[in-house]
């Protein structure tokens, strides 16, 4: 629930739009005394031109102005979205009561008759502020909530050292992908990833060492694969990516890209240069495919054929 503040019209900035200086007069010895901030304009185009110097936080319109009438002035306002939210509150001589129906359909919110009655006048300006003030509180709220869940939804997504996605998430890319080339009859492909010999770089460095090479090896197939590629953490030193629209030979050369920027990488460690490699198996979709799994299980051969020959070597299956 919002906590409601005291009201404090110094907190409010008023803008009064009429072609009479009299009545002009009058509205700021009503509202200065009270606490408001005010600017004022004699006719719509100078209505206009105030707007762009400072946005009010709430527009007296007088209804009635040769030139460019209160109409007009409504209409262009809530046709642009930098102003379209500043309450419009009409001031109308009894003889204009037609055009009423007129401003709500544009946009204002309210309309005082001349002459002013001060109680009137101020009740009115202060509940639309007070509204205005209500409404701007829920969008900052709103947008809040949807910052903190977009957030929430990140973390739980992503996987926590690294930072590309998690097993689930990667998962569930993967499943659309393969729904959405059988339905279209594209091709998509896969790259299973394991690191050579990770097991060795935690007992002999330490798992602060490993952390750091396993981020540094994200990074290197991060730069490697596309925009539209999804990278995921397959599990412990795995890595899986999954490229829309790319067939074997295309996927075969961006694996070697990836085992060449690996193996190029340095890192430097208390116990001297710490150097990796990669095993990589590729898979593409083939109709046989009944299930991702199928496409899963040929790349996980890939990654056993990879090992056999020696490592840091990509087989495509």
């Amino acid at each position: 629930m919002l906590k409601q503040e005291p009201f404090k019209p110094e907190n409010y900035y008023i803008l009064a739009v009429d072609d009479i200086s009299t009545n002009l007069k009058l509205l700021r010895v009503i509202l200065e005394p009270i606490g408001y901030s005010l600017t004022f304009a004699k006719g719509g185009h100078q209505a206009i031109e105030r707007l762009k110097a400072s946005k009010p936080d709430l527009i007296l319109l007088d209804l009635m102005m040769p030139e460019m009438n209160g109409l007009e002035v409504c209409k262009r306002l809530k046709s642009d979205p930098e102003y379209a939210d500043i309450p419009i509150i009409f001031l109308t001589a009894s003889n204009e009561q037609e055009h009423i129906v007129d401003a709500f359909e544009l946009g204002a919110v309210d309309y005082i008759n001349k002459p002013f009655k001060t109680p009137e006048l101020l009740a009115r300006i202060r509940h639309h502020l007070l509204l205005k003030h209500t409404i701007d509180e829920l969008k900052s709220t709103q947008i809040e909530l949807e910052n903190a869940l977009a957030e929430v939804q990140k973390i739980a997504n992503t996987d926590p050292l690294t930072g590309v996605l998690n097993r689930r998430s990667l998962f569930n890319f993967a499943h659309q992908e393969f729904n959405r080339v059988i339905r279209y009859g594209l091709s998509f492909s896969i790259l299973l990833m394991d690191l050579d010999y990770f097991k060795k770089v935690n007992d002999n460095y330490g798992h602060q060492v490993g952390d750091i090479a396993l981020c540094t090896v994200v990074k290197s197939i991060k730069n490697t694969i596309r925009n539209v590629d999804f990278l995921g953490r397959y599990g412990g030193e795995e890595f899986m990516a999954i490229l829309p629209e790319t067939y074997g030979e295309q996927a075969l050369i961006l694996a070697e890209r990836i085992r060449k920027m690996v193996a190029s990488n340095i890192i430097e460690t208390d116990q001297g240069n710490l150097r990796l490699s990669i095993s990589i198996g590729v898979s593409t979709y083939s109709i046989k495919d009944r299930s991702l799994d199928d496409m899963i299980l040929r790349a996980d051969k890939g990654v056993y054929q990879a090992k056999q020959q020696g490592r840091n070597k990509c087989c495509l299956v």
